[in-house]
């Protein structure tokens, strides 16, 4: 069985980039820079959001799937550097040769660890083959919008059309899955300046469970899984979250009875 490794990252603006980029005064403090930068931002394009290339990564949640083990963790220690915690998502990558399934992974968060691998200069090997090495992954790799190597579930349910896509709590909670539980991703910088990198990487972690039951309603939806075989892994699910003891995956599954009018 090929493992599957359900990701999600979540990002602030890299401030250090920002001031290196910009000619800003050194005095200023970072939530002033950010505060620039937002408006900056909003006179060029209408938003404030910040850029791929200066979306630093703060958080990545994972969820694996193989033989008979499900772990969800968040990557690395929190007071790890951005540069470590890509290192070792790659590595994971490299090491497990994994189907990788994501919501808007094509979108936002593989193009985000794109562009912070080049700057911190992290090495993918695998990840980046595109067959030069391994002729199986001429024809499927991670590097394809069209290929099942990485499954960006939300691109695949809108027909590859951005104006088709939806978000991830509402087709989570339609389908009678949680949602989002936590801080939430507005919140995100805020939590992440005072300090709750804790909440943030738990947040995160809710994400990818999300993604991961979404993905077994998927695999219903084409046939790969037999009703029973679905309903016996949504069951399995909910026996590992329920054994982990965290205050988010109570909230989690306090959520998700709370969706129980809807058939899961």
């Amino acid at each position: 069985m090929t493992p599957i490794l359900v990701f999600d990252i979540e990002t602030v603006p890299d401030v250090d980039g920002i001031r290196r980029l910009n000619a800003v005064d050194p005095s200023l403090p970072d939530s002033e820079v950010i505060a620039w930068f937002g408006q900056q931002r909003r006179a060029a394009t209408g938003s404030d959001f910040a850029p791929i290339y200066l979306q630093k990564v703060v958080a990545i949640g994972c969820a694996l799937r193989r033989a008979e083990d499900l772990r969800v963790w968040s990557v690395g220690d929190p007071s790890e550097p951005e540069a470590d915690l890509i290192r070792r998502f790659f590595e994971g990558v490299d090491k497990l040769t994994p189907q990788l399934v994501s919501w808007n992974g094509s979108g936002f968060d593989l193009p985000v660890l794109h562009h912070r691998a080049l700057v911190h200069g992290v090495v993918a090997s695998r990840y980046w083959d595109w067959g030069d090495e391994d002729r199986d992954f001429r024809y499927n790799n991670y590097l394809n919008r069209y290929h099942t190597r990485h499954l960006d579930l939300m691109d695949v349910l809108a027909g590859f059309q951005s104006r088709a896509s939806s978000g991830l709590d509402a087709m989570a909670r339609l389908c009678g899955f949680p949602g989002k539980v936590g801080v939430g991703g507005a919140e995100v910088a805020t939590a992440v300046a005072e300090g709750r990198i804790a909440e943030v990487r738990a947040y995160c972690e809710c994400d990818v469970m999300n993604t991961y039951l979404l993905f077994q309603r998927f695999r219903l939806m084409r046939g790969e899984l037999a009703a029973g075989e679905y309903a016996a892994e949504i069951s399995f699910v909910r026996e590992r979250v329920a054994a982990i003891d965290a205050l988010h995956w109570r909230e989690f599954l306090a959520a998700w009875d709370g969706s129980a009018g809807v058939r899961s």
